[in-house]
C-alpha cells in the first residue's frame, strides 16, 4: 500500500504523528506534500483556534526546542506515543522523513498544477489529509483509492467545522469518522465510524485533543484495513435535513463546554435543527 501525506506545516503535530505512527506499522510514506510552515491562511487559522499567545509558545517550542521536558514540547500530550523518538520526539515532519526515509516537498497551494504533479510522480494507492487547503477533484482523483479524512463528529450528522463543540449542543454522540473526501463538505463514503466516550476530558480544548489522538489510531486501522481487503467504504445515508456547520460563536461553545463538564455527551431527546441549535 503506497500511502502519500497530505500536511498544513511541516510543523503539525497531527502530520507528524500521522506519518510515524503509518511507518511503525509498515507504511512507510511514499512522500509527504506541506504547506509552508509559515502558510498565512494556516497561521490565521491557529491563532483563531489557540490565540496568539498559544500560537507563538508553539511556534518556539517547535522552532527552538531548547532545555524543555518532552511533554512541554508537545502541545496535545496525547500524541507523545506517536511522536517519541530514542529519548526526544519528532518536532517536524522532516525529522520523521530522515528517519524513515521519504521525501517531503513544501508546495504554496495543495491543488497547484506543481502538487498534483508530485503526487502522481509518487503514484499513491492512498493519501491521508492531515490539514491545509480545501482539495479540488483534480487533486483528489489523483490516489488511486482516494484520499482519507478524519472528522472529528460522527458522519452525517455533524458536518463542517467545530464538529465536537456542535455534537454537545445539538445532543448528537460524539464520535469519530474516517472517511474519503469529495467534492462535498464531509461528504464523502465512511470507512469507520466510532462513537468516542468524553470520559476524563475537563476542557473543549482536551476533548479535541484526545479525539485527534483517536482519530490517528483510526486512520491506521482503516489504512490496514484497505491494505488488508478486510474493510470497504460505504456511501453516507441520505438525511432529510443535511445540516453543514460553522465555526461557532463563543457564548455558544460555553454551553457546550458546560455540558462537557456535566458529563452530557448525548442528552436524551436532543436533536439538531437546521439552524445548528439544540432542542433537546
Amino acid at each position: 500500500m503506497r500511502v502519500a501525506i497530505l500536511c498544513s506545516s511541516p510543523y503539525s503535530e497531527t502530520g507528524c504523528a500521522v506519518a510515524a505512527r503509518l511507518a511503525q506499522l509498515g507504511y512507510v510514506p511514499v512522500g509527504a506534500l506541506t504547506l509552508p510552515s509559515w502558510d498565512r491562511r494556516t497561521l490565521l487559522r491557529k491563532i483563531g483556534q489557540w490565540g496568539l499567545h498559544d500560537s507563538l509558545h508553539y511556534a518556539v517550542a517547535k522552532l527552538i526546542p531548547g532545555k524543555r521536558t518532552i511533554q512541554k514540547q508537545i502541545r496535545n500530550p496525547y500524541l507523545e506515543s506517536a511522536l517519541r523518538h530514542g529519548e526526544g520526539i519528532f518536532r517536524s515532519l522532516r525529522q520523521v522523513a530522515r528517519t524513515y526515509g521519504f521525501p517531503v516537498v513544501t508546495c504554496t497551494d495543495q491543488n497547484s498544477p506543481r502538487a498534483i504533479a508530485q503526487l502522481m510522480q509518487w503514484s499513491p494507492d492512498l493519501a491521508i489529509f492531515t490539514g491545509g487547503d480545501i482539495l479540488r477533484d483534480e487533486v483528489l482523483k489523483v490516489p488511486r483509492l482516494g484520499i482519507l479524512n478524519s472528522h472529528l463528529a460522527l458522519l452525517p450528522e455533524i458536518r463542517g467545522m467545530t464538529s465536537p463543540e456542535w455534537s454537545l449542543l445539538c445532543g448528537v454522540p460524539l464520535g469519530i469518522t474516517i472517511h474519503f473526501m469529495d467534492s462535498g463538505v464531509d461528504t464523502g463514503p465512511i470507512l469507520l465510524r466510532r462513537e468516542f466516550v468524553a470520559d476524563g476530558c475537563d476542557s473543549l480544548a482536551d476533548l479535541r485533543n484526545k479525539m485527534i489522538a483517536e482519530g490517528i489510531e483510526l486512520i491506521a486501522e482503516a489504512v490496514t484495513g484497505l491494505d488488508r481487503g478486510t474493510i470497504s467504504a460505504v456511501p453516507q445515508a441520505d438525511r432529510e435535513k443535511d445540516c453543514q456547520f460553522f465555526v461557532m460563536h463563543e457564548r455558544l461553545k460555553a454551553v457546550a463546554a458546560r455540558r462537557l463538564k456535566k458529563g452530557q455527551t448525548n442528552p436524551v431527546g436532543g436533536t439538531c435543527d437546521g439552524s445548528g441549535v439544540s432542542n433537546g
